[in-house]
């Protein structure tokens, strides 16, 4: 079902410097599109002749699909392994001759560490040639990096909205991206699963199922070659690449790092006050299950009433 639902564009800032952007931008804690940074030579470089050869041969975990809109709740994709350059190569295609699905099989790839279990996505470090040619903002400080990591994706492929736990940037180095964002206080509408909602559909949901959905306001931005998007940890972002595209998220901690969990590689790990209390509201909901429906239903209705009054904030939209 199509839905007529407002479309909130995003700001937008011409030549941002680092004290502009930590004090006029960020504190405000809403997406913004940064156009004119200084993104080094990887803009007219990163052709993909240019990233095949100096990228290499190296392997590389990805995404295959043989729909765009991939679904990492119902996972419709399958995990493979590729050389880097040939991986840059097929995704750079519409129709492919070599493929593991179809010849219409969509690619993505989210660059890991050396070993995801233990290390984080750094680009320096896994593609350290590649690296050099890009200059990320100094929109934070080296001690709160987190990750670099590197998103290439096949034309039209769309990614699931989810949250992150840090802060990003995501720099669009080349091709084009539609980005679909929705504010955290708009999480009640979007049918979360974990990190990630059910909807995968933002532009035709279905809204017999996902009723609600309706109600999420709904900010996007397109982003050209050379864009940056800064996406405030917890907001919800769903993207699609028009065309084969290259880009860069650079993710670092808001928040003092013992706030997170330290066996998070990925960035995607609740902080660890949000998962210790999540864990005590399961411990009180199974708590209530020894007691009869009607009181059950009481009780669970003044436990919301009681988080609203002592945990909701007036501060945000």
């Amino acid at each position: 079902m199509e839905i007529k639902q407002q479309k909130i564009s995003l700001p937008e800032y011409t030549n941002v410097d680092r004290q502009t952007f930590l004090q006029d931008i960020y504190p405000l804690r809403k997406p913004v599109v940064l156009k004119g940074l200084h993104l080094g030579d990887c803009s007219t470089k990163w052709t993909v002749d240019y990233m095949s050869k100096t990228g290499g041969s190296k392997e590389v975990k990805i995404h295959v699909s043989e729909v765009p809109q991939m679904d990492f709740i119902r996972k419709n994709f399958l995990y493979r392994t590729l050389p880097f350059d040939t991986f840059v190569k097929r995704a750079a295609k519409e129709k492919h001759t070599e493929f593991f699905i179809s010849e219409n099989e969509k690619y993505y790839l989210r660059s890991l560490g050396e070993d995801p279990r233990k290390d984080i996505a750094d680009i320096s470090k896994q593609f350290p040639q590649l690296a050099t040619d890009i200059h990320v903002p100094e929109f934070f400080e080296k001690d709160q990096f987190f990750s670099s990591v590197f998103r290439i994706s096949s034309p039209g492929l769309q990614l699931w909205t989810h949250y992150d736990v840090m802060d990003n940037l995501l720099i669009q180095v080349t091709g084009k991206k539609r980005v679909v964002l929705y504010s955290p206080r708009d999480a009640p509408y979007l049918y979360l699963s974990g990190d990630k909602s059910e909807v995968l559909d933002v532009d035709n949901p279905d809204l017999v199922k996902y009723p609600l959905f309706s109600h999420a306001r709904r900010y996007e931005c397109y982003l050209e070659a050379g864009d940056v998007l800064f996406i405030p940890a917890l907001w919800f972002h769903n993207t699609v690449a028009d065309g084969f595209g290259v880009g860069v998220n650079v993710f670092w901690k808001d928040l003092p790092s013992e706030c997170y969990d330290k066996t998070d590689t990925y960035g995607n790990k609740d902080p660890c006050a949000a998962s210790r209390a999540m864990q005590i509201l399961d411990r009180a909901l199974k708590t209530l299950e020894e007691l009869p429906e009607e009181y059950k239903d009481f009780y669970a209705r003044r436990m919301v009433l009681r988080i609203q009054a002592k945990a909701y904030s007036a501060n945000y939209e």
